[in-house]
């Protein structure tokens, strides 16, 4: 469950610039959710996207109705068709120990996920704080 959302203009790190294919300067759109289980904060996300691209439509609020961002990029024609993962673990920011309460000692784990719409373009980047101690990653794929 979602209980806290802020959605303004901004700019991207140069990282995540890079991975839009954006200059550092262009606008882009930026989400900031905090999501909560059982009461207790679980994970950090933000999602960074084209704000031309997004420009006037619900995205840009803070509830985007039923479906998200991905079937609102789908409205737009970008539906995304494809995501790539990168995992991290780290110790956490002062900023993310509050944000996530979390009991000293207590490792993250950042996930960077890019979305591909048709044709290659990114439409979104996403990077997820998420307490180590709540979660399970697990991958099943064919070889």
């Amino acid at each position: 469950m979602v209980d806290q959302v802020e959605v303004r203009e901004g700019a991207s790190s140069e990282n995540t610039a890079r991975l839009l294919g954006l200059d550092a300067w262009e606008r882009v759109c930026v989400r900031s959710r905090r999501f909560v289980l059982d009461g207790k904060p679980v994970l950090l996300s933000t999602s960074y996207l084209p704000a031309p691209l997004v420009e006037g439509s619900a995205i840009t609020q803070p509830d985007t109705g039923p479906g998200g961002i991905y079937a609102r990029l789908a409205e737009l024609g970008y539906g995304p068709v494809h995501f790539r993962e990168e995992i991290r673990s780290r110790m956490p920011l002062p900023e993310e120990v509050a944000k996530l309460r979390l009991p000293a000692g207590t490792p993250v784990m950042l996930i960077c996920r890019t979305a591909f719409a048709e044709e290659g373009p990114v439409v979104e980047v996403n990077e997820m704080v998420l307490d180590a101690a709540a979660y399970v990653l697990e991958y099943d794929f064919d070889a």
